[in-house]
């Protein structure tokens, strides 16, 4: 027999080809089972019964510790919804897309949908203070000489008419960029994301997503020095929802 054969039929590389395949397809099903922490288990609403219907179902509840002693997160989360659903179905049958029953950007329907998040703020890795704050209280933050500074301007809808003037602008201290503009929208502090403003060699903001009158109804802040996880959501999911909702034409078919 030579050196390596367990068998005339088996023999050592043999042996390890199939264990290898064996690992592998042990790796992929629990790679698999593990994709489903987030958004699972499945809801259906006309079968209450239904408990995901997904292969090899869902995986145990995990427990992760989060860093700078913020606690810890259980996942899955398990089925209950993050917060009221204000649509309803046009047609009582699987697969019918749902009709907003109020203000759908500011009630978290399609694209301006939001995830229940913690009400933390996102912090930086060596220091755990807030990672996005106001240049005010940013040192060694300014805004390059060469470039408009949107300070004291005035923020547009896509419409054309006034939202607010910009006070602040907020910079991400992991990143070197802007993250959102603070915006005095008749007395209220709100937020933009800055990838949904477009800023005009004179300084003047644009934002196409929103109407003017909508700078009024955003979400708001409710530490004027830095945003939470939750907060950020529910701002990025408004100013989105915008491009669908801010306008009814947006709405329609476009043939």
């Amino acid at each position: 027999m030579e050196f390596g054969n367990i068998t005339s039929y088996i023999d050592a590389p043999q042996l390890l080809l199939y264990l290898f395949w064996l690992f592998f397809f042990s790796l992929i099903i629990y790679l698999h089972n593990e994709t489903k922490r987030e958004g699972y288990p499945l809801v259906d609403s006309h079968n209450p019964k239904y408990k995901g219907g997904t292969l090899w179902g869902t995986p145990k509840p995990k427990t992760y510790t989060l860093n700078h002693n913020q606690g810890s997160f259980v996942a899955p989360r398990g089925s209950d919804p993050q917060y009221e659903l204000k649509a309803e179905q046009l047609v009582n049958a699987p697969g019918f897309p749902l009709e907003p029953t109020g203000n759908p950007m500011t009630d978290g329907i399609g694209p301006a949908a939001w995830a229940n998040r913690p009400d933390v703020p996102d912090l930086t890795h060596d220091e755990g203070s807030p990672r996005i704050i106001p240049m005010r209280i940013a040192e060694n933050w300014n805004i390059e000489s060469r470039d408009p500074d949107p300070r004291g301007k005035t923020i547009y809808g896509t419409d054309g008419e006034p939202g607010g003037t910009v006070t602040d602008v907020w910079v991400d201290l992991a990143e070197p960029h802007i993250r959102y503009l603070e915006i005095d929208a008749n007395g209220r502090r709100v937020l933009i994301p800055m990838t949904m403003a477009r800023v005009k060699k004179t300084g003047d903001v644009v934002a196409k997503s929103v109407c003017g009158r909508h700078f009024a109804d955003a979400p708001t802040i409710a530490n004027p020095n830095f945003v939470t996880l939750l907060e950020e959501d529910k701002i990025c999911g408004y100013f989105g929802g915008g491009y669908l909702y801010a306008l009814d034409e947006r709405t329609e078919p476009l043939l």
